[in-house]
């Protein structure tokens, strides 16, 4: 399935630049350090059971009021212009040293090579080669931009797409170690990093880029940058050079080496799926977003980008206070009146009992817009979702770094209809958005299940890695997808194995079912563990799952149902209820052999569940903290024999008669 549209916009750069003048004294960005201080006085009041404060209530109200977006003592804004200015004179300073020239505050490493490590490559799709090949495309120069979400980044990203470049996101929450092998491997011409941000000064912070050697570091000044008058001559627009650009960033994702992969971005990929959203659901410049979702996530681009092409006001919460405590974001919810919100399901999960807390919250009547992406969505999160908040619009989101975020969406409003033909966990990921193309490839000449194929100018333009990884993911579409087609032209397009696992329904939407390697068969039924773990969680007494397959006593294939639980549940209460609830949901061959209930799950660097160690933790579990219920699966075992035998003694009484 695919939709076809042209884009609103020749290049990112121009956008931004129209919508910064047609507002110009308009508030772009807040950093909401004083919201967070509003946000610290309602958690401890909550936490001393005195609820959502009368005073503080009338004050945000009276913020609301007075302005828009609502400001509290310590915020600080930045106006259109002022970004504007910033980009501008930022662009020139950039310019300006990768064509040879000085900067005041460039700080250069003593070393005579800037780059050090393992040498990068790339691995570009078929067509992008072929356009280099032919000179009608160029490699642009990699910036690194080490600074956390703040008016600095976004001045900085802009910057860096104004001078024709792409930028590589380095998240300050990563590892040191990572972040070097990174820049190392990137061959990164030179690293932006800001003096301050929400007025704490940085200092020294860059010292360990320097040190390695690996290259220079620029560093960048809000109150610098809007003073200043840009020195260099009139920069070229990207979208007016001769040659364009083969992509506009670059960001890191876990491989499946084992070492982590660079997807490069194109500008097409983020301008398409902006003018999309723009035209299904438009921003109108009166619009308060917010920026929190960390930098190494493609998501954050969207996140930001909307807002600033569109002149809405965009609210940054300090770092800080959501790396300690990711549930602040209801407080911001409910002090700046946010009206469109991007998130993952259990981060909604999570803030929706501090939502309801507090018996005055605005936050029904301000959240226009919420779009869940990024994780498997519940049907029951829908409807809790939709009782909380009865106005607001939900969309699910499917996609990944490779397909510049987002490829399908499924506005929720169309659930009940397709919950009153179809039996569903999970909220569909529903149908491709503007220019993209998705199918299902299938075993067995399956046409309404299989792995996901994406195509179309979502797709990146390929990897930057290791010369020795294989990430050769790009590919034609094969013959037992359900769109081939004898047209050669159609056969000879390009699509990106997801490794994701889905079904289409008769409405043609697509529903999640997992990875495609968390699909596994048991006794030659193919089982999508992501099912399974949909399942446990409508458990009233189940708050997450996650299911793993390994192989058991005699090289049995087992399954095992690793459980978070309410608070208010014990697993010696809950254990038999769960599984023989899980009997009369699933097919046997589906329910766990062993359930394991644990306080909280391992996670990856990117958040993530990591499967690999609760594998390697079965066993580990087994003495002290897992349920097999072995008494219930032998019966269970003896009750199928039985049957197998009495319709096999059928069988050979009909054949005598």
């Amino acid at each position: 399935m695919s939709g076809a549209e042209q884009p609103l916009h020749c290049c990112l750069s121009h956008a931004f630049s129209a919508a910064a003048s047609e507002d110009p004294g308009g508030i772009a960005v807040v950093h909401a350090s004083g919201g967070a201080a509003v946000s610290a006085e309602l958690r401890r009041r909550i936490a001393a059971g005195a609820g959502f404060s009368a005073g503080v209530d009338r004050f945000c109200d009276e913020r609301a009021r007075s302005r828009s977006p609502p400001l509290y003592p310590g915020d600080r804004c930045f106006t259109y212009s002022d970004v504007s200015r910033a980009v501008d004179r930022l662009s020139s300073r950039l310019c300006n040293i990768l064509d040879g020239g000085d900067d005041p505050d460039l700080i250069k490493p003593s070393g005579k090579s800037y780059h050090s490590g393992d040498e990068a490559t790339y691995t570009f799709k078929p067509g992008a080669t072929q356009l280099l090949e032919s000179g009608d495309v160029y490699v642009p120069k990699v910036i690194g931009i080490y600074t956390p979400p703040s008016v600095e980044y976004i001045v900085s990203v802009l910057s860096v797409l104004r001078c024709g470049e792409a930028f590589l996101s380095i998240d300050p929450m990563w590892p040191k170690e990572r972040m070097l092998s990174i820049v190392s491997r990137s061959n990164v011409e030179l690293i932006i990093a800001s003096k301050s941000s929400f007025g704490i000064s940085h200092g020294r912070q860059t010292d360990w880029i320097v040190e390695s050697g690996s290259c220079p570091v620029m560093l960048l000044s809000m109150e610098e940058s809007t003073t200043e008058i840009s020195r260099y001559g009139n920069i070229v627009w990207p979208c007016a050079r001769e040659k364009r650009r083969l992509f506009c960033y670059l960001i890191y994702t876990s491989g499946s080496t084992g070492k982590p992969k660079g997807v490069c971005g194109t500008e097409e990929g983020l301008l398409n799926r902006f003018s999309w959203m723009q035209r299904l659901y438009p921003l109108h410049g009166k619009e308060i977003l917010l920026f929190k979702t960390s930098i190494s996530f493609v998501d954050h681009l969207q996140e930001f980008i909307a807002s600033i092409l569109c002149a809405c006001t965009l609210v940054v919460p300090p770092l800080d206070k959501l790396k300690h405590n990711a549930l602040v974001v209801a407080d911001f919810l409910e002090a700046y009146h946010i009206s469109r919100l991007i998130a993952v399901p259990s981060l909604m999960k999570a803030i929706i009992p501090a939502m309801l807390s507090r018996q005055n919250t605005r936050v029904p009547h301000w959240l226009e817009l919420l779009v869940l992406s990024g994780e498997e969505f519940s049907v029951s999160l829908w409807k809790e979702l939709t009782r909380l908040l009865p106005k607001t619009i939900i969309l699910n989101l499917y996609g990944s770094t490779e397909v510049a975020g987002d490829c399908t969406y499924f506005d929720c409003k169309r659930l009940p209809m397709i919950l009153e033909a179809e039996k569903l966990s999970n909220v569909p990921i529903g149908l491709p958005i503007s220019n993209c193309e998705v199918v299902l490839v299938g075993e067995d000449d399956e046409l309404n299940h299989g792995v996901i194929y994406v195509g179309g100018v979502c797709l990146s333009s390929g990897y930057m890695s290791d010369s020795s990884a294989d990430h050769l993911d790009f590919v034609e579409l094969p013959h037992n997808s359900s769109l081939y087609c004898s047209d050669e032209e159609h056969q000879r397009l390009l699509f990106i194995r997801t490794g994701d696992f889905a079904k289409q329904l008769a409405s043609g939407d697509f529903v999640f079912l997992g990875r495609k390697d968390h699909t596994v068969k048991i006794n030659g039924q193919r089982i999508a563990l992501g099912e399974i773990e949909s399942m446990l969680r409508g458990h009233e007494a189940v708050l997450d799952a996650a299911v793993i397959c390994h192989k058991g006593p005699e090289e049995l294939v087992q399954l095992a149902a690793f459980l978070l639980l309410n608070e208010k549940k014990r697993p010696s209460e809950v254990s038999r209820s769960i599984r023989h609830w899980m009997v009369e949901k699933l097919p046997y061959a589906m329910v766990p052999y062993h359930f394991i209930f644990l306080e909280s799950f391992p996670r990856t660097s990117s958040g993530k569940v990591d499967y690999e160690f609760l594998s390697a933790s079965v066993v580990m579990h087994s003495k002290d903290n897992i349920d097999t219920d072995s008494s219930s699966n032998v019966m269970e075992v003896i009750k199928k024999v039985v049957i197998l035998l009495l319709q096999l003694m059928r069988v050979i009484i009909l054949g005598l008669a």
